[in-house]
């Protein structure tokens, strides 16, 4: 099986001509490093990727890890791979010197985790959950929590999580129970259960280390009373050994795709000695996680479109090589079939999919230089681009989830009844994507966070500042004649965006709450369209300013597949908001007005 499963020119094209990744050296927390260290690091990450990820990708799937005597195992390679990515600073890159990081941007370590993910998704998502729960600690944890399990966690012995989720309590945070009693003694008694919780118990590290919402007794309800604990499988004595926490595995669930990573069910504190470490003060937890939880989402994204992006090398190959059927021009009998990639609908199938994988991925790496931005802008800049990075989150997020599935699904069908069979990876990636929709929040739920909460924050001033940015993008682009057009349709659409956002902002300051969010998915989807237009308007910018300097004939093919998947984008998928702005500005009631009983 070719190990291709990412357009390597097209991550250098994105990180330098397109996102300037040169430019975040300017600000002293990046100024160590250059071009070169930039190219260094993304070479060594797609050597590991091929070399130690994809060789593994299929065994994962085929040998999932099993819950054996109270214990989970997971596949061998797990345990080599976080040592790997400890040892060579993966997990602690974006960290600062001072904890032993190494103040890389986050542009360029999530360009290499899109490769990790496009690889081998399952044993990617080890390495980052740590270092998000890592990042965690280091912003709101204490000095002790910080030396207690920051170190550990950043050289890949120790495993990191986030345990959110409840049986009674998934997207509604607010109805979460697991309790945290207080001892006076340093520590919280933790009580309760968790589910869904990716990687949260496994033989491959030494510990693992669940960044946990619990419910302090007496905490006031809601939102507002949910505080973050450190609650470790193995808690530290003084002396540096571990024991056993009190916190079991209840058991593990079978899943359709992304089989190499174990999701399990946590019970703390059946021998009520279950110990948490509080982060913080006391009811701030779920903003705290809202950290791990927003950069876990951009991830999630990238995962997405890393499938994606996999999927479609793979039907682009095999579309090469399959010949079936004749040029429908072609008169002569008896001419010999052609490669199927010579027929209009799989150049139309794999446009698609191209369309998403590169727009996709190039949206998420604009939210993580945003994020790169917020942490080093100076701080009149630095609300700008947070602010920004949150009304982008939402869609950077749910767009490449959503469509990858379809994108998977094209791929497939490039196949036909080989892309159903598991000799070919295809069916593989079609289970893996699915979980992308539901993980770190369903698109429902960030449909209502877009529209209920980040286009109107701060008095819209989000949703005003991306209009700013697609304006610039826009004028850009009108200075080249072949982009012009191109930039007509954005401006159209921004146009149409913004019509549709002020028609159901009224719905909201009546009070009709439910009206105005009965669409909110819809309004994501529109959203995301007009994003990803705008992420594709701004690469044929860069196309064609360097296809006019008369570049050599393999850069020339790699410009003109740029534009030809640009100009298909607006074409095809661009003109779907026609559709859902007549939808959205219709406020008809339908589905709230649907009575259960009729379903």
């Amino acid at each position: 099986m070719s190990r291709e499963f990412v357009h390597e020119r097209d991550l250098r094209f994105l990180l330098h001509e397109v996102h300037d990744l040169g430019s975040l050296t300017a600000y002293p927390y990046f100024e160590d490093h250059d071009r070169e260290t930039f190219d260094l690091v993304l070479n060594t990450a797609l050597k590991m990727a091929r070399d130690r990820l994809f060789t593994t990708f299929r065994d994962m799937d085929q040998n999932p890890p099993c819950f054996v005597d109270g214990a989970v195992r997971v596949h061998p390679m797990v345990a080599d791979f976080m040592k790997e990515c400890g040892d060579g600073g993966w997990i602690s890159a974006t960290a600062p010197y001072d904890l032993g990081g190494q103040q890389l941007p986050r542009l360029l370590i999530s360009a290499c985790v899109f490769v990790f993910a496009a690889a081998n998704y399952s044993a990617s998502v080890y390495p980052m959950l740590t270092s998000g729960a890592a990042r965690l600690i280091e912003s709101f944890g204490s000095e002790d929590l910080k030396r207690s399990y920051i170190p550990n966690m950043f050289e890949g012995k120790w495993q990191g999580t986030m345990a959110l989720t409840e049986p009674q309590a998934g997207s509604s945070l607010a109805d979460i129970t697991t309790q945290a009693q207080e001892t006076g003694h340093g520590y919280f008694l933790i009580k309760g259960q968790k589910i869904f919780i990716s990687a949260s118990d496994h033989d491959g590290v030494e510990n693992v280390i669940n960044l946990m919402l619990a419910r302090i007794k007496g905490a006031p309800a809601g939102v507002k009373g949910i505080s973050l604990f450190v609650v470790p499988k193995k808690r530290v004595r003084e002396d540096g050994s571990l024991v056993p926490n009190d916190l079991h595995i209840a058991g593990l669930y079978h899943k359709l795709g992304y089989r190499g990573a174990p999701i399990a069910q946590l019970s703390m504190g059946e021998n009520d000695d279950c110990r948490g470490f509080l982060v913080g003060k006391p009811h701030m937890g779920l903003q705290y996680m809202f950290q791990m939880m927003n950069e876990t989402r951009l991830e999630v994204g990238l995962g997405a479109a890393a499938i994606a992006s996999a999927a479609y090398h793979a039907a682009v190959r095999y579309c090469k090589e399959r010949t079936q059927g004749r040029r429908l021009a072609a008169k002569q009998a008896g001419s010999p079939p052609v490669p199927i990639i010579e027929h209009a609908d799989v150049k139309r199938m794999l446009l698609f999919q191209r369309a998403i994988v590169e727009g996709s991925l190039s949206l998420g790496l604009q939210c993580c230089k945003y994020s790169d931005l917020s942490k080093t802008a100076p701080e009149s800049d630095a609300l700008k681009f947070q602010l920004l990075l949150e009304l982008l989150t939402p869609a950077a997020k749910t767009f490449p989830s959503e469509m990858g599935i379809l994108s998977v699904s094209q791929g497939l069908q490039c196949l036909g009844g080989y892309g159903y069979c598991d000799e070919f990876p295809l069916e593989q990636y079609y289970r893996d994507v699915r979980i992308h929709p539901i993980h770190e929040g369903t698109t429902g739920i960030h449909g209502i966070d877009l529209l209920g909460r980040k286009v109107v924050m701060k008095d819209g001033q989000a949703l005003d500042l991306f209009r700013r940015e697609l304006e610039d993008a826009i004028k850009t682009a009108e200075y080249y004649p072949e982009l012009k057009p191109y930039a007509e349709r954005l401006d159209k659409s921004l146009e149409r965006l913004l019509e549709v956002t002020e028609s159901l902002i009224p719905l909201k300051h009546s009070g009709r709450t439910e009206l105005f969010l009965a669409d909110a998915t819809l309004y994501l989807e529109f959203f995301g369209l007009v994003a990803i237009a705008w992420q594709w308007l701004l690469q044929g910018t860069a196309c064609d300013k360097m296809l006019k300097t008369n570049p050599p004939q393999t850069e020339f093919n790699f410009y003109q597949g740029k534009l030809y998947t640009m100009r298909y984008f607006f074409h095809y998928e661009l003109p779907k908001t026609e559709a859902l702005a007549k939808r959205l500005t219709e406020a008809d009631g339908l589905t709230t007005e649907m009575h259960v009983d009729w379903l």
